[in-house]
């Protein structure tokens, strides 16, 4: 079944949907057969400036996207905008490291309980399938963030169990790494430093980051709304590269200007893991995509390992520094696949 079938004439919720991610959902699904488009934030003036951008580039589909105003902590703003919608995307959060290391109940309000009050108004309005949205950082976390996230997860599975249990909303997770490019993220800031001529702020070149562009994060988000079951998490097979090529690659592009050695912020890993060594025991391998099956056995762990010898772990997670690193070259290639990249490029270069 093609995307555009699956979704003709249905209706769309996205939360956070003013942010990178909701605003490359929101692009995809325009042109296509669906019949609303909701988008849910806080954000009044970012919302004014996605509806006057729509109706200036888009006229003939201004009508498809409407506008809600609220936040995802306040479960009474949901309901409204959940009604009559038949699938969300919910990529509502608070992602930055530093900021949720500084303020982590502010990530515990917004990504945990935030997640659980989407959850709980759609099932109550009996939406058909709802994918979250999380992060590697959600594996093995070290950082608040990427603990708020973990704790997400899990509100998802639990959740997931309930509604299937009720027979009714299918519930999954996308766990995805870097996407490139994103708001906050680092290509942008190399960018910006190599245009004001300054030093490219580096903390350990040795970093490992797994890199995606915005259209591959929506790709894994499509794919979890056509093949979900019930709990299950959904995970981009995905190319990697170090911090210090990836400054290589931006500065190729755009200019050496030197290297500054800045260090480690908050929180920070020295790699990222997309899977973990438990999760691997119940990974399904699906091509471009590894899907994640819940652990749905009960509280009577008993009756699960008599008699039995039961695998809990493999001997390696799936992260950063043990799938394929690109070089510089490659690096550059990969970059190139964003839109904001090949903007900055095309203006630089004119």
């Amino acid at each position: 079944m093609s995307n555009n079938d699956y979704f003709k004439g249905k209706n769309l919720l996205i939360t956070g949907g003013t942010g990178s991610f909701g605003s490359a959902v929101l692009k995809r699904f325009l042109h296509s057969d669906i019949n609303e488009i909701r988008l849910f934030s806080r954000d009044e003036k970012k919302q004014d400036d996605i509806r006057h951008e729509i109706q200036a580039k888009y006229p003939e589909h201004a009508e498809k996207v409407k506008f809600f105003i609220g936040d995802v902590r306040n479960i009474e703003s949901l309901r409204d905008a959940v009604y009559g919608v038949d699938f969300i995307f919910h990529a509502a959060a608070l992602k930055q490291v530093p900021s949720c290391e500084f303020y982590p109940m502010e990530a515990v309000k917004t990504n945990i309980i935030g997640t659980d009050n989407v959850l709980k108004a759609a099932t109550d309005a009996r939406v058909k399938n709802v994918v979250c949205l999380s992060t590697d950082k959600a594996a093995y976390p070290i950082n608040a963030m990427g603990i708020s996230k973990a704790m997400m997860e899990k509100v998802v599975r639990a959740n997931a169990r309930s509604a299937a249990e009720r027979g009714g909303t299918v519930i999954s997770c996308t766990r995805y790494g870097n996407v490139m490019c994103s708001r906050g993220s680092i290509i942008p800031l190399f960018i910006e430093q190599i245009k004001a001529g300054k030093e490219i702020t580096i903390t350990n070149p040795n970093m490992t980051r797994f890199l995606m562009n915005l259209d591959e994060a929506v790709d894994l988000v499509l794919f979890a709304f056509e093949h979900a079951q019930p709990g299950d998490l959904f995970v981009q097979k995905s190319d990697a590269s170090t911090i210090g090529v990836l400054g290589q690659a931006v500065q190729k592009l755009f200019g050496d200007t030197g290297v500054k050695i800045i260090g480690s912020r908050h929180g920070e890993k020295l790699y990222e893991v997309l899977m973990t060594k438990e999760e691997l025991v119940r990974a399904e391998d699906m091509g471009d995509y590894f899907r994640v099956t819940p652990d749905n056995r009960d509280l009577n762990y008993d009756k699960y390992v008599a008699n039995s010898n039961v695998i809990t772990q493999m001997d390696e997670e799936y992260s950063s520094h043990n799938t394929r690193l690109l070089n510089v070259d490659e690096t550059v290639e990969k970059i190139l696949t964003t839109d904001y990249v090949q903007q900055e490029y095309k203006g630089w270069t004119k």
